[in-house]
């Protein structure tokens, strides 16, 4: 364990005195000091809660990858991760929505956090219709596979294995999705909720493709590579989608900036820790349903997402409903396990 987690380990350490060294700094008392350290902490924890899913879904993609870019996505993803997405990504949505400069925005988390936050929260429509139908394409594409053939709900998944065939099946079914809620707004919220889906899904396509082109453009220059630059580039849009409910939901324990990219940022590099372990020790393969249940799990914060723009669902509630999802994954596993003796046969 210390192997995986040695560095997440020092980044708690080091992000947590920082986190303290801010409050203290910024308020000039223990129990400020402590407030501070003590929204560290549940930022991290939150972070981890709400992507744990994520670790397993990364996981898949990079049991395919080669070690060099596997020790890549561990290194420049986590730059991109905790700096790109934490930091980066809520001020562009300053600038755009408050047309106003990079630098002014920085200077507007430090010195107006509250009307840095009310600009973020407005933002959180087309935010969430962008991200919640990115990652149900991820979690349907997983299960309209006609080569899949280990099935968990079998009932279910039998079905959209069998449909699979029909091209463009999972984009109609999110299309389908995103009208329904979409008629749930009002005209000018629902024209916002449906372009912004809109581009979410064309994100994924474009991603798929250009993940493709570059993968095998790489083929033919290096025999063998697997899962390169394309690979990468997917994974990075894809824990993109799943940090945006964290970073919105983070504003509601602190409006500061740089309390929240440290906070998430300590748990985004147990997330990558956590997903390096899962590859290397092959849990993936162990526990043959835990992938269902992180898809599942996508599938369903992906609805949230689509639910929140009419009805707040406090972000506790999306940790705990995709830990449990994995759990009982987790737990069908272990029993199939003892069922078969670990055999590979299809239950």
């Amino acid at each position: 364990m210390m192997h995986y987690f040695k560095w997440a380990f020092i980044v708690t350490i080091i992000g947590l005195a920082m986190g303290a060294a801010l409050g203290w700094q910024s308020t000039g008392t223990v129990g400020g000091m402590l407030s501070v350290f003590f929204i560290c902490a549940v930022l991290a924890v939150l972070e981890i809660s709400l992507s744990f899913d994520n670790a397993i879904v990364n996981a898949n993609k990079l049991k395919d990858m080669t070690p060099e870019w596997q020790h890549r996505f561990l290194t420049w993803g986590i730059i991109i991760a905790v700096f790109g997405m934490r930091i980066v990504f809520p001020l562009l949505i300053v600038v755009v929505a408050a047309n106003i400069g990079p630098w002014q925005a920085m200077v507007m988390a430090a010195t107006q956090p509250d009307e840095y936050s009310r600009i973020m929260h407005d933002a959180h429509l087309p935010i969430a219709a962008f991200g919640g139908t990115f990652l149900m394409m991820v979690g349907l594409s997983f299960f309209f596979d006609h080569e899949k053939d280990v099935h968990w709900v079998r009932w279910l998944e039998g079905r959209m294995q069998k449909y699979a065939t029909i091209r463009g099946i999972e984009v109609a079914l999110v299309l389908v999705t995103v009208l329904i809620f979409s008629r749930f707004l009002e005209p000018a919220e629902s024209q916002i909720f449906f372009h912004s889906a809109i581009w979410g899904l064309l994100t994924f396509l474009l991603v798929e493709v250009l993940g493709g082109l570059l993968d095998s453009s790489q083929e033919a220059l290096q025999a063998g590579a697997k899962g390169g630059l394309g690979a990468f580039l997917y994974l990075e849009v894809l824990d993109a989608s799943f940090s945006f409910d964290g970073v919105i939901g983070a504003f509601a324990l602190t409006h500061n900036l740089f309390v929240i990219a440290i906070g998430l940022g300590i748990g985004a590099m147990y997330v990558r820790s956590m997903t390096i372990m899962l590859v290397e020790k092959g849990t993936l393969t162990a526990y043959r349903y835990l992938e269902h249940g992180a898809f599942y799990a996508i599938i369903a914060l992906s609805v949230i997402m689509f639910v929140q723009p009419l009805v707040h669902i406090p972000e506790v509630v999306t940790g705990l409903g995709g830990a449990t999802l994995i759990g009982i994954s987790l737990w069908a596993s272990i029993r199939w396990n003892r069922k078969n003796g670990g055999a590979e046969s299809e239950a």
